[in-house]
């Protein structure tokens, strides 16, 4: 598994890393609990060695549960705070009587006395503009509970925003079909050296190729409300903007997909998704061995492919 460095920290990661939203079950209904446990056994014996979860996935099982698989000393884990579910309805809250507990929860959770990456979980801008939780991250750091923090961001103003509080790590949405944003803050990026790490690579299974235009989504599923199906319809015809890409060493649409987003190098690691062990491996193997993931020409005529289909 390739590394590459995270941002200005001292830390090296593996170019992919396991998201666990969709392994908790929030995100697309119930993963059986075996086979969560067989694909972060499988993503670390593959050679990843960052892991991406939030004190709210599974209402903090996910935290527990990298905390009693991850191999501690090969191993690094981000998680994200900000989110109070006691709350009815649950919201954002970045106060310090709340960020307080729940970074101790999720240290607690996680087993170990220093989390690697805290990342404040998609604040708004009017959150952005308190100082309060970034002097806690701040302090934290000096005192030796984190190595590095930032925050998870929704939009490109909030990412500029986390990159003039000099934020270690900003995650953000980017794919084929999302990628203004990155690209919007890619100066500030460059400028401070704060690492990028890439969520959504494949735009929540879309990017995969494998949809029919009826294709329909279950109770429990975020993807039955993210979509209309003119919507999801017209998705799947700006994937044809994809489909020269395919041959050679990429193997699929999906494998384009994801070399798109490796070829970036603002992304120190894209945040992978997948529930099944077969998933992982499929993802990992396409891949690839290694740059150039996309040749620059291939990119070029990709953008003006996706400009054409209304998607670039």
């Amino acid at each position: 598994m390739r590394k590459r460095q995270l941002g200005n920290t001292e830390i090296e990661v593996s170019e992919l890393s396991l998201g666990t939203w969709g392994l908790s079950g929030d995100a697309y209904g119930p993963v059986v609990e075996a086979e969560v446990d067989r694909v972060i056994d499988r993503a670390v014996e593959l050679g990843i060695d960052l892991f991406e979860t939030a004190d709210v996935y599974g209402k903090g099982a996910m935290e527990r549960r990298l905390g009693l698989r991850l191999p501690r000393d090969t191993t690094y884990v981000v998680t994200k705070i900000g989110t109070d579910l006691d709350a009815v309805p649950p919201r954002k809250r970045f106060a310090l009587d709340h960020l307080r507990p729940a970074f101790e929860r999720s240290r607690e959770r996680l087993g170990r006395d220093r989390i690697d990456v805290v990342l404040l979980h998609n604040p708004t801008m009017h959150a952005m503009g308190d100082s309060e939780p970034f002097d806690f991250l701040k302090e934290l750091k000096r005192l030796g509970a984190l190595r590095a923090w930032g925050v998870s961001a929704g939009n490109a103003q909030v990412a500029r925003a986390a990159v003039a509080q000099d934020a270690d790590v900003v995650e953000l949405a980017y794919n084929v079909f999302c990628s203004s944003d990155l690209h919007e803050v890619a100066d500030a990026f460059s400028g401070s050296g704060a690492a990028v790490l890439a969520r959504s690579v494949l735009a929540h299974g879309l990017l995969a190729g494998q949809w029919s235009n009826d294709r329909e989504f279950y109770e429990g599923d975020h993807r039955r409300d993210r979509w209309t199906q003119p919507e999801l319809r017209r998705r799947l015809s700006q994937l044809d903007a994809l489909r020269p890409l395919v041959g050679g060493p990429i193997l699929s649409v999906r494998a384009a997909a994801l070399r798109y987003v490796l070829a970036n190098q603002l992304v120190t690691s894209a945040v992978l998704g997948p529930r099944s062990v077969p998933q992982l491996e499929q993802l990992v193997r396409e891949a690839g061995e290694g740059p150039p993931y996309l040749k620059d020409t291939a990119l070029a005529e990709l953008s003006a492919r996706l400009r054409t289909a209304g998607a670039g």
